[in-house]
């Protein structure tokens, strides 16, 4: 078996508390609206747990969709929902966000003190129009003073309970308007434990090619972990972007879309391994079978599989299955159907070697205009304006 370099781990602290959460695979999950629930962090966790080195510690980080600090903090149905997470999770990860600092501090408390989170992740860097014409998301780095009250109070609150924060930005607003170098500073100064980077601007979404070299730069100006995401399809590819910027870590979203079994690969890269996993069509139907059952298991048998059928066409891109089978699958009413369609499939098929590296999941185009509140752009101070609106109807950014 050929070796490769092994790599460090991935340790964040918190101020009280060095070592207060480490993991052997410098991965993590990103936090994905409508996706990453208990049944897919489960399915990721258990491929992760598959690879590496057995016997050893935890490879990776696998961390909740995003909650809004507003719904926790008014105890919203919606968002007590979310922070479901199945008896084998046992470090709970979970992304907050919000643009009010004490409220986001006192939802903050709630995670930590009622659920038993472990771990907070800040979202700065949400591009979806409804989050940054209200000044959420990728726009709000852009008020310096508003980002450092919001990163010190929900520091604060958290290290009570010796929980690290990490915050996630994108490179800025546009190519004019770029806020990742003070971020970093911001964030380093206020005691977060790590900041991951998306190379990409909020105008940018996620067209085009992450720029890699943002994420080295920011590496050379920072002494926190920076962790990098964009464009990680592949675990080698993941390596290649360690290599290439010095990040301590990756972060990992549209490239798990389908493929769980990359966090097996992601745990082998950066155990030394040069195994990969490329299953046959027979093996991708039994592990859609299985996220049917978590699914059904946390949401009922009639939710958890219409929630499934987004997953299909990612589970069999670049397969042989036809047409029918595929509308088939994408209207699948119950388990019993599924494993049935599911059967009808050619299970010796191989892995389609040709889909390696392409991307996966939302692209689109880049924006000619980003969406912000009047007069957003004319200075850096935001601390006194009322951003209360922000925090309203942004699921599924």
């Amino acid at each position: 078996m050929q070796t490769l370099p092994a790599y460090a781990p991935l340790v964040l602290p918190a101020p009280s508390r060095p070592g207060a959460v480490a993991s052997e695979t410098p991965v993590v999950l990103a936090p994905m609206a409508g996706v990453t629930n208990a049944a897919y962090r489960q399915l990721c966790r258990e491929q992760a747990e598959a690879g590496g080195e057995s016997g050893t510690g935890r490879k990776g980080l696998f961390v909740c969709e995003m909650i809004t600090s507003r719904g926790l903090v008014e105890r919203d149905r919606k968002s007590i929902d979310m922070l479901a997470f199945d008896p084998g999770e046992t470090l709970h990860s979970v992304q907050l966000y919000g643009v009010d600092p004490a409220t986001m501090a006192h939802a903050t408390e709630i995670l930590c003190n009622e659920f038993g989170v472990a771990h907070v992740d800040l979202n700065f860097g949400c591009p979806v129009p409804k989050v940054t014409r209200k000044g959420g998301g990728g726009v709000l780095p852009w008020k310096r003073d508003r980002l450092r009250a919001i990163l010190t109070e929900t520091v604060k609150a958290a290290d009570k309970y010796g929980v690290p924060v990490t915050m996630k930005t994108r490179k800025g607003i546009d190519a004019d308007h770029l806020t990742f170098l003070d971020a970093g500073r911001i964030a380093q100064e206020s005691g977060v434990a790590a900041i991951a980077l998306h190379g990409r601007t909020v105008a940018q979404s996620y067209s085009g090619e992450a720029d890699w070299d943002s994420i080295a730069e920011l590496v050379q100006a920072v002494y926190i972990p920076v962790l990098g995401n964009g464009d990680i399809w592949e675990a080698d590819t993941a390596l290649a972007m360690v290599a290439h910027t010095g990040c301590a870590g990756v972060v990992v979203g549209r490239g798990c879309l389908g493929r769980p079994w990359l966090f097996r690969d992601l745990a082998d890269a950066f155990a030394g391994k040069a195994d990969r996993v490329r299953p046959q069509l027979g093996e991708v139907a039994e592990m859609v079978r299985r996220h049917g059952e978590l699914m059904a298991g946390i949401m009922g048998e009639k939710r958890g599989v219409s929630e499934l059928r987004k997953h299909m066409a990612w589970y069999f891109k670049g397969y042989p299955v036809g047409g029918d089978a595929r509308r088939g699958l994408s209207l699948v009413g119950s388990l019993a159907e599924l494993t049935d369609r599911l059967g009808q499939l050619d299970a010796t098929a191989p892995f389609p070697v040709r889909e390696l590296g392409s991307p996966r999941g939302r692209q689109g185009s880049p924006r000619d205009k980003v969406v912000m509140p009047d007069g957003w752009l004319n200075d850096q101070s935001g601390l006194a304006l009322d951003l209360s609106a922000a925090e309203s109807d942004v699921s599924g950014g």
